[in-house]
């Protein structure tokens, strides 16, 4: 008797995806319900997920820069990898401003005539930045998450054992074999991603369904056709013209990062999944990928951009400020910078909204404008910020000839 052939994992997630969509439409006049009985079950997996994301990243990149074994290669892949970044995030916030200005984002919306409210958190500046960006409590920094310090700690531990040689192999061995059985784990958790799917965009379309949707619908469909055509033309361009790949097979491969990213709004939550798709789905090497993905979580922040782009247009417009090409010049380079002090977690694009819009002097208060519907914009952007760090380790490992091909082109395997 021929076996009944498994449903894959992305097939399951896609399932749980579409039917929390439905049930959230159902219920979106009894968002308590949903809140109440559905999103326990998204928290619970994205608590699971949260469990795994210190220990991996920080194991991940001392395994990462240890595994090198040449120092010069440290340099000379983080010189490849921030150039990357930094150049897809550029074309990330102006294909965001192109849209916004096309499109002409803030077409029929009315500023409401009360005086809007919003609380914006204080962004750190930039010399408090590059000052807090060295850990001194390394500990600290691990029991608190501060993920910016944590992968700095990690990459001079991982340089020091570089150095230490031989000495340093019992150290090594722990690291690899603490960054080995979190993915272990995480291979656990991905087995109830489904249920976790559901849990989690069921409430979000039962809290935010059309009738609050409709007045920023069009500043939603920018966004997201912004994101969409920076993942095909700069992601899927880069995949096929710089590293002489099938783009087609790239975007089918890492369906599942993409889809646990677009859920979680997590860049950092969704580590785990996106390593073990990097060695296992696209061939890439693990050092590599331990070196280029943590990193990328925290300082790619490709999506982000796009959305810092349209909704400072939409809200300059709303307030009547007609932003001239000086200053949309400025919200390019804000948005580059501030994206390398802004951590890879749910929510972190406010803090870089607020930066921008103060850098081009629109009013902070205009977040309120689009704070509502903040989740809604959080899972395209983090979904396109972990595409980017993925087809980041691609192309730095076929670079520098730690890729294997054969992987790359094989068919997906089923979890």
């Amino acid at each position: 008797m021929k076996e009944k052939k498994k449903m894959s994992l992305p097939i399951q997630i896609l399932i749980g995806l579409l039917a929390g969509i439905v049930v959230g439409i159902l219920l979106q006049n009894n968002a308590e319900i949903a809140n109440s009985f559905i999103k326990p079950l998204g928290t619970l997996f994205l608590n699971l997920i949260k469990l795994v994301i210190v220990p991996l990243v920080f194991a991940s990149l001392v395994v990462g820069v240890a595994d090198l074994k040449d120092a010069k290669q440290i340099g000379k892949i983080g010189m490849k990898t921030f150039v990357y970044f930094f150049v897809t995030t550029t074309f990330a916030i102006i294909i965001g401003l192109l849209l916004a200005n096309l499109l002409d984002v803030s077409s029929g919306f009315v500023l409401p005539a009360e005086q809007l409210e919003f609380e914006a958190k204080e962004a750190p500046s930039f010399i408090d930045t590059l000052i807090n960006i060295v850990p001194s409590n390394p500990l600290k920094s691990l029991v608190e998450g501060q993920m910016l310090q944590i992968i700095v700690f990690a990459l001079i531990l991982g340089a020091g054992l570089l150095y230490s040689g031989d000495k340093g192999t019992a150290v090594f061995n722990f690291f690899d074999g603490l960054q080995d059985a979190m993915i272990h784990i995480t291979n656990g958790i991905m087995k109830f991603a489904p249920i976790g799917v559901f849990g989690l965009i069921a409430p979000v379309i039962a809290a935010n369904g059309p009738q609050v949707l409709l007045p920023l619908i069009k500043v939603v469909a920018i966004v997201y056709l912004g994101c969409i055509l920076h993942a095909f033309l700069i992601y899927g361009g880069s995949i096929k013209l710089i590293a002489k790949l099938p783009a087609g097979t790239f975007f089918r491969k890492a369906f599942t990062p993409w889809a646990v990213a677009f859920t979680t709004s997590s860049s950092a939550g969704t580590l785990p999944i996106s390593l073990d798709t990097c060695e296992n789905e696209l061939g890439v090497s693990k050092p590599i990928a331990s070196f280029v993905l943590p990193l990328g979580a925290t300082i790619n922040m490709d999506g982000t951009a796009i959305y810092q782009g349209v909704c400072a247009l939409f809200i300059a417009k709303v307030y009547g400020i007609d932003m001239n090409l000086g200053q949309q010049l400025t919200i390019v380079l804000t948005t580059v910078l501030a994206s390398v002090g802004t951590a890879g977690v749910p929510g972190a694009g406010m803090i870089m909204l607020a930066m921008v819009l103060q850098g081009v002097g629109i009013p902070v208060e205009g977040i309120a404008l689009v704070a509502g519907i903040d989740r809604i914009f959080d899972m395209i952007r983090t979904s396109i910020n972990v595409l980017g760090d993925i087809s980041c380790s691609v192309i730095v490992a076929k670079s520098e000839g730690k890729f294997d091909e054969e992987v790359y082109r094989r068919q997906k395997l089923s979890k």
